[in-house]
């Protein structure tokens, strides 16, 4: 390795040709020359914090209002992405990335953030799986002898990075750890973006946990020195922006507008949204208390308005509109429990549909065809719906700060699915497994962040003890004692923890 690079995980042959000295030196000038703009942005994020703690409001940037009036769009979709009215999600493990490229879904979103437990392994291994699945030669053997493999027609492939705030401990330059998001986004980039071309595709990515349009500026100038340094074109990458945090949601126009040559659309990033709901109000725990999990609904009024205002940008600005995730996995030995749901997920992707969505988020292959006959139905002979521009809608600032659920209640049936699901996804992400099939829902970090906040949320509000919980959490402690551990930490703690993420990855082997 070159001078000031160090690798402190574990090299196996099958992963020495991901980890190259070339591909380590592309990431390692990455983290050089935008590591310290990220840390700037992570203060930033702090900052804001302690702002709005103190009482500022959130609402339109007075000083972007230029770019929300004025008339500008975002580059064209290629061809390959004119179409994504079903994109499925998973992690990068080797038989996920094969049944969901040969789902029927139009696109992969394969999930190297919050449906992967980063340990190294998973890190490197991912990436090896996505090489071989660009060049079509992935497969893999079941123990029981089934062998999977490509079809002739697979799902266009997106990669979801890790966020600005996750660090790589595994790599090293200068002696500090590396960017989590700089690592997934180099390697998958460094080793594919030119295959990709060849086949008739591209680099195509989903960007998380975004909090301000600064933060895709940032990812806008590591895209065009990426390619500048490959010898590709500007605007090859193109860049989906989750909307999953509420500071976010006063700025789609503005992040759209920063990634503009590389924008894609922008996604309803659902769980991580009503999460950040809660994390923007730690401080007065009073003003956003939510209801259970399960009442908190995209029918509910302030998600409705997020959905549709996200709808509206995204036209106005010839950008896709993604919905939201349905989690719910088919039980084959549970019928009716599995119509009950899926009458839950049909009226959800029909809500999505009608309201100008291009496209939505399953979790299981079994969904892909119920959502997608929605979306035929709903979009005819069309690729997308952005001929709609939805100007009859009008969202004020005030509808997304309203956070009231009609006949929400918070109940102690409530408490006890946000401690069991919480402790039990933690468990499953500190042995690996970052996408966790819980009570026929794929949970994933940002389920569990909601599961933890929650809690926290109502302690601070008084609606339960600290006793209450502990009592709840005791059955879990002898099985599952360091998740237990770990959930008591993240959701009683005197002050809110950022990311579970982050003291969990320290418990990561």
């Amino acid at each position: 390795m070159a001078t000031g690079i160090e690798i402190l995980g574990e090299i196996i042959p099958e992963h020495e040709a991901i980890l190259s000295a070339e591909a380590i030196a592309f990431v390692a000038d990455l983290h050089r020359r935008f590591n310290p703009r990220r840390l700037e942005l992570l203060k930033a994020r702090e900052q804001r914090q302690a702002a709005i703690d103190a009482g500022a409001e959130l609402g339109l940037l007075p000083e972007t209002e230029s770019i929300r009036e004025s008339d500008w769009q975002v580059a064209p979709a290629p061809d390959d992405l004119q179409d994504r009215r079903v994109e499925i999600t998973g992690p990068c493990d080797r038989k996920m990335v094969i049944n969901a490229l040969n789902s029927g879904a139009k696109v992969f979103m394969a999930d190297l953030e919050d449906a992967s437990s980063p340990t190294w392994h998973n890190v490197v291994d991912g990436q090896l799986n996505l090489y071989d699945a660009v060049r079509r030669t992935i497969s893999f053997q079941n123990p029981d002898g089934r062998e999977y493999a490509l079809n002739p027609e697979t799902a266009t492939l997106l990669v979801r990075p890790r966020g600005w705030h996750l660090d790589e401990r595994h790599i090293t330059v200068d002696g500090d750890p590396v960017s989590g998001s700089l690592v997934d986004f180099g390697l998958y980039f460094f080793h594919n973006a030119k295959e990709l071309l060849a086949r008739g595709s591209g680099p195509y990515f989903y960007l998380p946990k975004l909090q301000s349009h600064h933060e895709a500026r940032l990812w806008n100038d590591v895209f065009n020195h990426a390619q500048d340094a490959l010898g590709i074109p500007r605007g090859t990458v193109r860049a989906t922006v989750l909307i999953e945090t509420l500071p976010a949601a006063f700025e789609m126009d503005e992040i759209l507008y920063e990634l503009r040559d590389h924008a894609a659309g922008l996604n309803a990033g659902r769980w991580d949204y009503i999460f950040s709901i809660i994390k923007a109000f730690a401080a007065t725990p009073g003003q956003a208390v939510l209801p259970d999990r399960a009442q908190v609904t995209m029918a509910v009024p302030f998600m409705r308005a997020y959905q549709q205002l996200l709808v509206k940008t995204c036209h106005r600005r010839g950008a896709h509109a993604i919905g939201g995730m349905s989690a719910f996995i088919p039980n084959r030995r549970e019928p009716e429990v599995t119509e009950m749901a899926l009458a839950k997920v049909r009226e959800d992707k029909e809500r999505e549909a009608g309201d100008g969505s291009d496209g939505t988020w399953v979790a299981h292959p079994d969904l892909v065809p119920v959502a997608m006959d929605i979306f035929d139905r709903a979009l005819g002979d069309h690729p997308n719906q952005k001929y709609r521009q939805r100007n009859d809608l009008e969202i004020q600032a005030g509808q997304l700060l309203d956070f009231n659920v009609p006949g929400g209640q918070v109940t102690e049936a409530g408490l006890a699915t946000n401690v069991s699901v919480g402790v039990r996804y933690i468990d499953a992400w500190l042995g690996g497994t970052g996408a966790a099939a819980l009570d026929n829902l794929m949970e994933d970090a940002a389920t569990a962040e909601i599961s933890r906040s929650q809690v926290w949320q109502w302690v601070c509000a008084g609606m339960f003890s600290r006793e209450r919980v502990l009592a709840e959490l005791q059955p879990w402690r002898a099985e599952h004692a360091r998740a237990a551990a770990l959930f008591e930490q993240v959701a009683l703690s005197d002050d809110f923890v950022e990311f579970l993420t982050l003291p969990a990855y320290a418990l990561l082997d």
